[in-house]
């Protein structure tokens, strides 16, 4: 039995240095753009960065902001998917990528949102911002707003579809921002994960410039961009067992070394980090004074997702605090406490806890109440 231990361990000692070995913060991740970032979705926490509030071009990743207002306008109604909108001369003067709409032409508000996803094409994102806004230069006025709505402070936007333009800016910590904003609209992945599809009757084919949907695993989108002066560059959006990571790659060499750059992000994130979700602490009723009863029912709101260091595998401890000094009267949705999340002496998150029921407070009336009802039950 001892001879099969020892021969155990050398095998296992032997394999030790083949063992896959997570970076720490970064530690051993290459990239070669020259700024990227990694951000988990949900909370925006950066898990990885490079010069990523270096200001810089990124063509038509500047779309995801076109995207963003288009979808607003979607849910609020302004616009809807089957609305036949018109091309003016002005979108049919684009160049770069187009679907070569021409003046007068018109098409759905789904072909175009195709159109301008999939082939990241420039003149249907501009028939969506002048339907949108009623012009370009007023539709490009609410992109500005909206990313200092969405703390985008490296950026300004000069047109909505990317192309080179002095002065038109952002940095790789906004893109993410904007990135985060547009995949709260679930309806985005229809289009972003379409690898082929057609417009005008199936006359035009269109085929997604995001080579990574047929070959990331989790892969949900984005937006690629390619200019002389913004190099190449990408948005990827991915989502494994509940932990949604954006990793945004700008003036890459080329578009080979964009996916190679936006791959290594996405898996030092899903090696490295977790999302976990703590049990619903059980709550006992809580004491109070000076009420027709002597305690009241509490209830914590929905235990919050934790983004966690894999590595470090950290225990998350519950700690619930209820208000020493309750008394009535209570109503049902009063925050009386809290429960505190933390690990390593770290909190990582606080819930409210609230009473979950009315407790009204000792008075002449309420007593005599209490007392005619209790006489009248017998």
């Amino acid at each position: 039995m001892r001879k099969k231990n020892v021969l155990f361990l050398a095998v296992l000692l032997c394999l030790l240095p083949l063992l896959p070995v997570l970076p720490a913060h970064g530690e051993g991740l290459e990239v070669s753009a020259p700024s990227v970032v990694l951000m988990e979705a949900g909370t925006g926490q950066v898990l990885f960065e490079k010069e990523s509030h270096a200001v810089r071009p990124c063509a038509s990743i500047t779309k995801v902001m076109t995207l963003c207002l288009t979808f607003d306008a979607i849910e609020s109604g302004q616009l809807s998917l089957t609305d036949t909108l018109t091309a003016s001369a002005h979108a049919a003067s684009m160049g770069g990528s187009d679907i070569w709409l021409k003046e007068g032409e018109q098409m759905t508000v789904d072909d175009l949102i195709k159109a301008t996803v999939i082939m990241s094409a420039n003149d249907a994102a501009v028939v969506l911002a002048e339907n949108v806004a009623g012009s370009e230069e007023a539709f490009v006025a609410r992109m500005n707003e909206k990313a200092q709505e969405l703390g985008m402070a490296d950026t300004v936007f000069k047109n909505c579809n990317g192309l080179d333009e002095e002065g038109h800016v952002t940095s790789a910590h906004d893109v993410a921002l904007m990135s985060r904003e547009l995949i709260r609209h679930e309806k985005i992945q229809d289009y972003t994960l379409t690898w082929i599809d057609y417009v005008r009757g199936g006359e035009t084919q269109l085929v997604n410039t995001n080579k990574l949907i047929r070959s990331y695993q989790g892969i949900t989108g984005l937006k690629t961009g390619t200019t002389s002066q913004a190099g190449s560059c990408i948005t990827a959006t991915a989502e494994r067992n509940g932990l949604s990571l954006v990793a945004v790659v700008l003036g890459a060499a080329s578009t080979d070394e964009r996916f190679q750059d936006a791959r290594a992000l996405l898996d030092y994130g899903f090696a490295g980090w977790s999302v976990t979700v703590p049990d619903q602490p059980v709550l006992e009723p809580a004491s109070l004074s000076g009420g027709m009863q002597d305690t009241v029912a509490l209830t914590a709101g929905e235990p919050p997702q934790l983004l966690m260091e894999a590595s470090e595998m950290k225990q998350v401890e519950q700690t619930v605090h209820i208000r020493e000094d309750l008394a009535a009267p209570i109503r049902k949705g009063d925050v009386v406490g809290q429960v505190t999340y933390s690990a390593g002496g770290e909190v990582l998150a606080q819930v409210d806890i609230t009473a979950r029921e009315d407790v009204e407070a000792i008075t002449f009336g309420s007593a005599f109440r209490y007392l005619l009802e209790g006489f009248l039950r017998l």
